[in-house]
């Protein structure tokens, strides 16, 4: 995949990759201040992502691409010209968005970069999600209007959900960039004494590991789903909405499985449809 910079990315490129996606939808439902603050913090991820995953450049000219990132986020929050972080200025002073969050997704994206993660253990595994997810999480509940402890509780709990129901969702594409998000301990408590991607998702037993996995992401979830039900302040739509679908698509994978062959499940649009009525009717 070719990596794109700021200037040649533009806000129609953004809605034709998420077009109908659920975070797209979401977006959709919010104010127009803090969904554009939204489609900022998304262009950042989508790029510094895009550096990540471009098989293109070598490991070196991409964590150069980071580097930048990371000098020009630094230079946005010191008043100095911040080159292609330009972009997020506006959001940052209108909702006190926080550096380090848009530091700690970098080091995450500089964790795939440095070389190809192969079964981490469990502990580089949660400093991951925590890095490339519960980071924006982060910063999405700051746009959202909440508290800094609810927020940061619900992006705790519904980042590390989202981002396991990802990795257990995109096996088979994640081991075609030569990567396996899946935890070492699990591997061997299934039997599985390699780490080569491939081998892994192709072995049965990886069946265990995933719904092992499963199971810690539906901890969370529902972890997130007793925060929101307590009526923290702050517009809750589209965290509820994301919340909603990923737990409908790994309640999908868990009654499919993850022994080969897999398909990757997707949510349909009426599904998406009927889901957005029932959390903006129930809550």
């Amino acid at each position: 995949m070719t990596s794109v910079t700021q200037s040649d990315l533009t806000v129609a490129d953004i809605r034709a990759r998420i077009s109908g996606s659920s975070f797209y939808t979401a977006m959709r439902l919010m104010p127009k201040a803090e969904r554009e603050a939204m489609f900022a913090i998304y262009m950042f991820c989508r790029l510094v992502d895009d550096i990540a995953d471009d098989g293109t450049r070598p490991r070196p000219a991409r964590a150069a691409a980071l580097a930048q990132w990371r000098e020009d986020i630094d230079a946005l929050y010191a008043g100095r010209p911040a080159g292609q972080a330009s972009f997020l200025l506006g959001s940052v002073h209108a909702f006190g968005l926080a550096r380090a969050d848009f530091l700690a997704v970098i080091d995450g994206m500089e964790m795939d970069v440095a070389a190809d993660i192969r079964a981490p253990d469990l502990a580089t595994l949660d400093l991951y999600c925590d890095r490339v997810a519960v980071a924006v999480g982060r910063l999405s509940t700051r746009v959202f209007g909440m508290e800094e402890a609810p927020g940061g509780e619900l992006a705790h709990h519904l980042g590390r959900a989202l981002q396991l129901t990802n990795i257990l969702r995109d096996l088979d594409e994640d081991a075609g960039m030569g990567r396996l998000y899946l935890p070492r301990e699990l591997l061997v408590q299934a039997g599985i004494g390699t780490t080569e991607p491939h081998a892994v998702i192709g072995d049965a037993r990886v069946d265990q590991v995933c719904r092992t996995l499963a199971a810690r992401s539906l901890e969370h979830f529902a972890a997130a789903d007793r925060l929101m039900k307590s009526r923290p302040r702050g517009r809750l739509l589209a965290p509820r909405l994301m919340a909603a679908v990923y737990s409908a698509l790994l309640q999908q994978m868990l009654v499919e499985g993850w022994a080969p062959p897999r398909r990757r499940v997707r949510i349909g649009k009426p599904h998406l449809i009927y889901l957005v009525i029932r959390c903006s009717v129930f809550g």
